[in-house]
């Protein structure tokens, strides 16, 4: 008698044991849905859709040969400005933001300076749109203070070469790094920090200078790190569009001529070029955003 009521005592157990990890795998579920439900409507659908369209006339037939916008040299043009502009955002804002993850290693990781730059970092690295292009368009623009203060000391017109510097893609590069090199400062400090103080002291007790330690050791440990946040800078600097959008009214990068194809009536000669251009988008963006987790993925093998 007594072993059966043992037995079933562990079988009640066992049950209340599976009904609670049922429920709170159904409760973790249940508070995934408004995320889920997020990516669905505002990322999901709208991507496919974007993406979908490049395939269809305007009269609703599938078909491929709006890819031929790809051979326009006005579309291959916005490619190249794109990817330019990107790219030297990513290498600057990488650079810079590198020296000062370094220069921030001997502070206090828990003392203010740490954390106002922490703090800032994480604030201006989501700062865009309106608001960035109306405080360069003060700062650099025709009548900033800076122009005007450079041409009135030192007689140096920022805008005297090929008209407002600010306005044309290349201006770009410059709202471009305040926020990118936060973004830097955010994701490649953690890395910096990663390196363990007995590698250097290993190294040390071996003969090794300073500079080799860091050339011959912390170098190729951070190397996966900081070339995934450069990519990360680049992807960044890509898909950006309110800013543009409010210094530069014709296209010039990708975003930009997807809302001319958008918002004008004229086309470069195939029907849905919008769609077309955001494929071209989301490609770019696979690949470099696949090259970032390989990087990440190789990074994390140092912090275990």
């Amino acid at each position: 008698m007594t072993a059966a009521s043992s037995e079933i005592a562990t079988a009640a157990a066992a049950a209340g044991v599976g009904t609670t990890r049922f429920r709170r795998r159904w409760a973790g579920w249940l508070g995934f849905t408004p995320f889920a439900l997020y990516v669905l409507l505002f990322l999901a659908i709208p991507t496919v859709y974007a993406v979908a369209s490049g395939f269809f006339t305007d009269a609703g037939t599938f078909t491929i040969a709006n890819l031929a916008a790809f051979a326009n040299p006005t579309i291959v043009g916005d490619f190249v400005s794109s990817f330019w502009v990107s790219a030297v955002v990513a290498v600057l804002g990488a650079v810079i933001g590198a020296v000062i993850c370094f220069a921030l290693l001997a502070a206090n990781p828990a003392g203010a300076l740490r954390t106002v730059v922490d703090s800032a970092s994480s604030v201006l690295a989501q700062f865009g749109g309106i608001m960035l292009a109306f405080a360069f368009i003060a700062l650099i623009g025709i009548q900033g203070v800076v122009t005007v203060f450079l041409k009135q000391t030192l007689g140096f017109d920022l805008n005297a070469s090929n008209g407002p510097l600010l306005y044309q893609v290349s201006g770009l590069v410059f709202p471009y790094l305040y926020f990118s090199i936060p973004l830097m400062v955010i994701t490649f400090m953690p890395a910096l920090e990663g390196l363990k103080q007995q590698w250097g002291e290993a190294a040390a007790t071996l003969g090794a200078s300073r500079m080799t330690y860091w050339w011959r050791v912390a170098f190729p440990i951070l190397s996966p790190a900081f070339w995934g946040s450069t990519i990360l800078l680049f992807a960044n600097a890509f898909s950006s569009f309110a800013t543009a959008a409010a210094l530069i009214d014709q296209g010039g990068i990708v975003p930009l001529a997807i809302k001319q194809q958008l918002t004008s009536e004229t086309i470069v000669g195939v029907s849905n070029t919008a769609g077309v251009l955001a494929l071209g988008m989301i490609v770019v963006m696979v690949i470099v955003m696949t090259a970032y987790s390989a990087l990440q993925r190789r990074a994390r093998r140092w912090q275990r």
